[in-house]
């Protein structure tokens, strides 16, 4: 699953008014990821329905529409069910699992599915580019609650990140 470098196009709801989201912060894993994540993805707001459309128009076009997606209840407790996207809509599916209190898993029909840690979106910036490229490591064998109670354990939770595959010095 690639990225692309423009901005998506939207609708705002009710007045037929057309804008462009700006890119959001995201991170995949090239080629075939290995681990339990394909990459990660720091939206700007909490707000699902805002973040999603410009997630869903930033990916590749190659990967296929995305048609559903799932989300964590604790991470997007406001979530809709459907959320409109450039030119088609996107079910929202909600879980409790712990696995998914920080990721979206993208699913594109018949093509495949993503699983992306999301980072809160009031993480501070180093802290974000760090898990940003930490979850896109095709090596990484963290999931997203570890990655993140790791780089939550500050400086102290570094040498614990690189010992188990997180993104360190090479």
């Amino acid at each position: 699953m690639n990225a692309i470098t423009k901005s998506a196009k939207g609708t705002v709801p009710g007045d037929g008014h057309s804008f462009l989201m700006p890119l959001p912060w995201l991170r995949l894993t090239p080629d075939v990821s290995h681990g339990p994540l394909d990459g990660a993805w720091w939206p700007r707001y909490d707000a699902l329905e805002l973040e999603l459309p410009a997630l869903v128009g930033s990916l590749d076009p190659s990967i296929g529409t995305v048609t559903r997606v799932t989300v964590g209840t604790a991470a997007w407790p406001d979530a809709p069910q459907e959320v409109m996207a450039p030119g088609h809509v996107i079910e929202v599916a909600l879980s409790n699992g712990a696995a998914e209190m920080h990721a979206i898993t993208v699913d594109c029909g018949t093509v495949g599915r993503w699983e992306l840690l999301v980072v809160p979106p009031d993480e501070p910036a180093g802290t974000a580019a760090l898990l940003l490229t930490a979850a896109s490591d095709p090596e990484n064998p963290l999931s997203a609650p570890r990655l993140l109670a790791l780089a939550e354990s500050g400086l102290d939770g570094q040498d614990t990140w690189e010992s188990e595959g997180g993104a360190g010095p090479r």
